[in-house]
């Protein structure tokens, strides 16, 4: 029986990045294995907004991480064919709903934060020029 969402699947479109898009992004700031901390350390910009970005980093992965395990467990409850099983991923399935909605509000106040970001270190970097 196959699965009902394979969580790296949805990864795959990510890896065809354009190469302008290669070359902006800081190594330094990619995060592996969930941990954001090398993120904290970043040479430039402010300390302070990589640490808005690492909250709001994480708070999307703990949701993410969730939803990893809620998929796992529909799945074993739709293979099971048990009746309470399938009860069960009745409200397995709702919880898993509003956390996409969370994920993607998560998302656009991330997407806002970056952009506060991005128009403050403009500001700041026009008003050194003068």
């Amino acid at each position: 029986m196959s699965t009902l969402y394979s969580p790296s699947s949805a990864m795959e479109d990510t890896n065809h990045r354009s190469k302008k898009n290669q070359r902006r992004r800081r190594p330094s700031a990619t995060p592996t294995n969930n941990d954001y901390s090398d993120v904290e350390d970043a040479e430039d910009g402010d300390p302070e907004a990589w640490q808005t970005l690492n909250k709001s980093f994480r708070q999307v992965q703990s949701v993410l991480d969730r939803n990893r395990a809620i998929i796992q467990q529909v799945n074993e409850n739709q293979q099971s064919r048990m009746p309470d099983n399938m009860v069960k991923n009745v409200g397995l399935i709702q919880e898993l709903n509003g956390n996409i909605s969370k994920v993607a509000s998560l998302y656009s106040d991330l997407n806002s934060d970056f952009t506060n970001i991005c128009h403050q270190q403009q500001r700041s970097s026009h008003n050194r020029g003068k």
